[in-house]
């Protein structure tokens, strides 16, 4: 018996050593035939992103077109942009056929301008992927599969912030009607309705244990119901989960990372990307060092690193990439602008990612998600458009005018002045006053 076991030892270890010798040397006939071929790995790249180009889901572009140019259009040429992390022949360089380009403005515009504002940036948005033949405005998935059948880039509009909507339902359905297909719920700031990530302290809305409110449930249903992408990046985690528990459709995280990975608040921890994974929603991982590697520094295999871990926890079926170029300050080394995400998913091929796993992160997840969201829209065609409005008490904004009569002190008029300095009625004296003034010129011409 004793033999008998040395020798099935034997046998094992030299079947052991012999698989090894035979998979080293097949390690290096690929790699020989590889340099015989003129094979490389880059040229593996350039096939598989040509085959399946990516769709990027957050880019701020707008945002540096207002604060470097004021939106004009007209005193630049898109293909070469200094300044900026993005252009027309960086997007092409970088395998890009659609991009979500970001609406965005300041969370100090809420309580102010900010839908003016947000209208100025789909202006700028819709001019751009107008007026350059490379680029193309789409509003459906469909169009964005015609778009790269056509070998043109995209455009996406998404609203950066629920501050945008003004706590308005009938304003979020006018950004549907000029393009808008995806909002995030949140900025850095609260709005009324919904709690946001952010540690800055800003003034907006503080409170405690009210993630969405009455009427946030109604503007996620909302968006359910027109085929707008519900965003959940920037909201707090609360927010997020209830969103995830109330929506009909998938939801995104357009740019966030792994929270397990990076220990900061915009990104999101491994319960909130199981609960992502049962609403068949995905998320688009955020490039920005701080969110990658917690620091003004990082490199590829930190952002790697990231997919590596989502992966693990819910499928590369639910992985996208958001990159939030010009969104951002710092960018790891080798992934600086848009053209670079080739050397992205280099990183990912050395890793052992399949093919098929990489069409699925560069546009194929996205696609799905964006098509469960029409067709949820469909279902919901014969459901009215929504009536809920924010009660007065939740939203605190002086700058709202109550339309209503005024009370003019028994004087009956069909329609009302308004004093432009108090947003009040001028009563019955000083409409007299200005009578008196407007006809003081002819009444001296009669002296």
């Amino acid at each position: 018996m004793t033999s008998r076991v040395v020798c099935g030892v034997f046998c094992c270890l030299f079947v052991t050593w012999y698989r090894m010798e035979f998979l080293i040397h097949l390690v290096m006939l690929s790699s020989l035939c590889g340099l015989i071929t003129g094979y490389t790995d880059g040229d593996r790249v350039h096939d598989l992103m040509s085959k399946y180009p990516l769709i990027d889901g957050h880019n701020d572009l707008a945002l540096k077109l207002r604060i470097l140019h004021n939106n004009r259009l007209s005193k630049i040429d898109l293909h070469n942009v200094s300044k900026v992390s993005t252009d027309i022949n960086r997007l092409q360089a970088g395998h890009v056929q659609a991009q979500m380009f970001a609406a965005y403005v300041l969370c100090a515009a809420q309580e102010k301008d900010a839908v003016r504002l947000t209208l100025e940036q789909i202006d700028v948005i819709r001019r751009m992927c107008t007026e350059y033949g490379e680029l193309q405005l789409v509003t459906s998935a469909q169009e964005l599969k015609t778009a790269e059948m056509k070998h043109k880039l995209a455009c996406l509009i998404s609203i950066e912030g629920g501050h945008s909507i003004d706590s308005s339902l009938p304003a979020l359905r006018m950004f549907y009607q000029l393009g808008v297909r995806s909002m995030s719920l949140t900025h850095t700031c609260n709005t009324p309705w919904a709690e946001s990530s952010s540690t800055l302290l800003y003034d907006f809305y503080q409170r405690d244990n009210n993630s969405l409110t009455g009427f946030g449930k109604a503007v996620v249903e909302e968006m359910n119901r027109l085929g707008m992408i519900v965003d959940l990046s920037h909201t707090s985690w609360a927010t997020a989960r209830a969103a995830l528990k109330l929506s009909k459709a998938p939801v995104i995280f357009s740019h966030s990372s792994s929270y397990d990975i990076c220990n900061h608040s915009r990104n999101v921890p491994d319960w909130l990307l199981r609960e992502l994974k049962n609403n068949g929603g995905i998320i688009m991982v955020n490039l920005y060092s701080r969110f990658i590697a917690c620091r003004d520094h990082a490199n590829i295999s930190a952002v790697a690193d990231h997919f590596d871990h989502i992966r693990k926890v819910i499928g590369a079926e639910s992985i996208g990439i958001g990159g939030d170029f010009d969104g951002a300050a710092n960018f790891p080394v080798g992934l600086e602008d848009v053209s670079k995400y080739p050397a992205l998913i280099q990183e990912l091929l050395r890793r052992n990612w399949s093919e098929m796993e990489l069409a699925g992160v560069l546009r194929l997840n996205f696609l799905r998600v964006f098509e469960e969201v029409e067709r949820v829209r469909d279902e919901l065609t014969g459901t009215l458009p929504s009536e809920a409005e924010s009660p007065p008490e939740e939203v605190q904004n002086p700058c709202r005018l109550v339309l209503r009569r005024p009370d003019l002190g028994g004087v009956q008029s069909d329609k009302v002045v308004w004093s432009k300095a108090h947003n009040e009625p001028l009563g019955p004296t000083s409409l007299r006053l200005w009578a008196i003034i407007l006809l003081l010129p002819s009444l001296l011409a009669l002296y």
